[in-house]
């Protein structure tokens, strides 16, 4: 593969990975090759946007068959994922931390997560779903010691932050924020803020408009 593409817009990123999903799951089912419009109407895209999203990561096939199932999906691996596998920590283990642990590990990708941080004496020093919980205060050398690269924020939103310098002193390299509370980081630090409450109130805002344009 040529040089590694380091300009790959967001969006593009985000349907990579939805692309990558179906594949696998085309894969399993025995499907070899897959044309450009079935990849779109999946996702209910156009099928220029499927292929000039692959022509960015530099991917060319031979359309007449279709793109081969199995050399696509190691193609995004390739683009979406390091050699090596990195390590996640969850901090905050209540149900929204936990689900994300449980569903996230089923999922068998190169990233995992491998360890947890609470300030609940109960859950501290036990290990829940598989995976070992430490306290806080033990952050940066847990962090270390397990190569820990990603963090997911799933604790309440008014500790949110009073994360960010032991994020930063951690040598953190990304986040992904489920508090609704957005953090800011350092340039090199990449963050990725989802408000959960806000993505349900913008799709119940569509379902209301939509409804009201029905009635009219």
């Amino acid at each position: 593969m040529s040089a590694f593409p380091t300009n790959i817009p967001e969006k593009t990123i985000e349907r990579l990975s939805e692309y990558r999903r179906t594949l696998l799951s085309c894969h399993r089912q025995g499907i070899t090759h897959v044309f450009s419009h079935v990849l779109a109407g999946i996702h209910g895209i156009t099928a220029v946007q499927v292929r000039r999203d692959l022509m960015l990561i530099g991917f060319s096939s031979d359309t007449k068959k279709g793109y081969d199932v199995g050399v696509l999906i190691d193609f995004i691996n390739n683009i979406l994922y390091s050699e090596n596998s990195m390590n996640i920590a969850v901090i905050g283990m209540g149900n929204l931390g936990r689900a994300i642990t449980k569903y996230f590990n089923s999922k068998q990708l190169k990233l995992r997560i491998t360890v947890a941080f609470d300030i609940d004496p109960a859950k501290v020093g036990s290990v829940i779903d598989d995976i070992p919980c430490y306290d806080m205060s033990d952050f940066e050398d847990v962090v270390s010691n397990n190569d820990i690269s990603i963090v997911v924020v799933s604790l309440p939103t008014k500790a949110a932050s009073q994360l960010v310098v032991p994020i930063v002193n951690a040598g953190i390299k990304g986040v992904l924020n489920f508090t609704s509370a957005p953090l800011n980081f350092p340039q090199g630090i990449v963050v990725e803020n989802y408000d959960i409450t806000t993505s349900l109130e913008k799709v119940a805002y569509f379902v209301k408009a939509n409804e009201e344009n029905n009635n009219q």
